[in-house]
């Protein structure tokens, strides 16, 4: 009976299924007459006559070629029909992309066909990256931290005991393949006086979503079929958890949002609790991956807290995948203060394990002296390029332009995109990843 809705009134397909068969028996005459089937003679003779009456003479190649002739109408009117039977079913569900329809179908055949890429981070910086690789492959998984506890994240955990969901807010927008007022609703920040004072909606449907679903995972799933996310995003943990630094003079900072703020060289981060179970779709997303991307973002307190969650760390160092760090074009004031890019990628092996870098991607252009001034202000430098000492944590590495320099220097989505496609398949050779030795 399901089937038979088709043929309902008002549905616009019983047209198009009916030149279709059309097309098909049109098709069959025509090869009928090719092959000189006896029933068909009747046909055949009526060609005859109007050749022979038309011309005086009859040749049998007339009518083959009639045949074909018929056969080539049949194929169109199919092909019309079929066209027209999609375009009528893409017209209810896409109303706004039945004009691009043949786009719409290479595309997504084509970024299908994407490599496998699990994305581990937090922050802006990772939405930067996702935005370019979603041009590129839905492949795309992104495992969040879920150690924020500032701003309105910070806010919605205390008052309703979730997971910040900023991070994850940002990941799925980025990601999003919908209309940009979507994309504006969910980054849309209440101001004012009231208690929705700096609070986005995002992060308050996020909640909302959770607490309806009860799991955040499932949240996060409905959330992404509202707005048509390429990809999928995971939080590294259900866990409440609190990250903690301890400095090099012995001090023991409290709180993701704090760390910066003592301006103290960082040794070592922690969680609390230390044991906490990560979500089996981020492990499965680590394991099943071809490329593994860290960052970019801030070291210790968006990338550093995902390695912290128990199996994280084991399962990047145990994969078989190209594993790339993103290295920060500048300095981060009381994270990373003075560091090259190879104490970033020490930082990374020391908390997560040798093994769980292959390659660094840094920044080789030149930063205008204007912008450089201007952040030196902020106390923020440009990452010192240590290709040497990078070399001798047994860590490949590459250099590029993946920056965008406007008033600002931010990474650059497309750049960023490009470059990681360049090292995943120029690293791969006969169907094997041509790691570094």
């Amino acid at each position: 009976m399901h089937l038979l809705k088709w043929l309902y009134p008002g549905m616009r397909f019983k047209r198009w299924l009916l030149l279709f068969a059309a097309g098909v028996l049109l098709i069959i005459i025509g090869l009928t007459i090719v092959f000189n089937y006896k029933y068909i003679d009747g046909i055949e003779e009526f060609i005859f006559r109007i050749v022979y009456t038309t011309t005086g003479t009859y040749n049998y190649t007339v009518t083959n070629a009639v045949g074909i002739l018929i056969a080539c109408i049949g194929f169109i009117v199919m092909l019309l029909a079929m066209r027209m039977t999609i375009r009528s079913i893409i017209t209810v569900l896409l109303p706004d992309s039945s004009e691009k329809l043949v786009d719409l179908i290479y595309e997504k055949r084509k970024l299908d066909r994407g490599p496998a890429i699990t994305v581990i981070g937090g922050g802006t910086g990772l939405s930067v990256l996702l935005r370019g690789l979603k041009e590129v492959t839905s492949n795309i998984t992104a495992v969040v931290t879920v150690a924020d506890d500032g701003g309105s994240s910070g806010r919605l955990r205390n008052e309703f005991g979730i997971i910040p969901p900023g991070d994850l807010r940002n990941c799925l927008v980025a990601l999003a393949d919908t209309e940009p007022l979507m994309e504006k609703l969910f980054q849309y920040r209440f101001e004012g006086e009231s208690e929705l004072a700096g609070h986005s909606f995002g992060n308050l449907f996020i909640a909302a979503m959770t607490k309806v679903t009860g799991d955040v995972e499932k949240a996060l799933m409905e959330s992404s079929k509202v707005l048509a996310v390429k990809g999928r995003v995971f939080p590294a943990s259900t866990a409440k958890i609190r990250l903690n630094a301890t400095m090099e003079d012995g001090s023991i900072i409290e709180g993701e949002s704090q760390i910066p703020l003592a301006h103290k060289k960082i040794k070592r981060v922690h969680i609390f609790p230390r044991e906490v179970e990560p979500v089996p779709s981020a492990i499965n997303a680590i394991k099943n991956a071809e490329v593994i991307v860290l960052g970019p973002g801030s070291l210790y307190t968006s990338i550093m807290p995902n390695f912290l969650v128990k199996k994280v760390a084991e399962t990047v160092r145990k994969s078989k995948a190209i594993k790339i760090y993103i290295c920060n074009v500048m300095t981060q004031p009381g994270e990373t203060d003075d560091y090259t890019v190879s104490m970033h990628v020490k930082a990374i092996l020391e908390h997560a394990g040798i093994g769980s870098v292959d390659y660094v991607l840094a920044n080789d252009k030149q930063i205008s002296p204007a912008l450089q001034d201007y952040y030196a202000q902020k106390g923020q430098y440009p990452v010192v390029v240590d290709e040497e000492a990078i070399h001798e944590l047994g860590v490949g590495f590459v250099k590029a332009d993946i920056i965008n320099e406007t008033n600002v220097i931010h990474h650059d989505s497309e750049k960023l995109a490009n470059n990681i496609m360049q090292m995943a398949y120029g690293l791969k050779t006969d169907g094997k990843w041509n790691k570094r030795k």
